[in-house]
């Protein structure tokens, strides 16, 4: 069964927010932070090392 990436992460991060209940703007600044790193210069860097 192939999950797509997207789904996976929403399920996961649905589960967290609803068990963990972190603050709403900490949420926000992961989020925003991840799409604004993923924009990086840092993006290559991180890619190798992910890989």
């Amino acid at each position: 069964m192939d999950v797509p990436l997207w789904f996976a992460l929403l399920v996961v991060g649905a589960l967290g927010v609803r068990l963990v209940r972190p603050p709403w703007w900490l949420v926000a600044v992961l989020l925003l932070g991840g799409y604004v790193l993923a924009d990086s210069l840092f993006a290559p860097v991180i890619d190798t090392a992910i890989k």
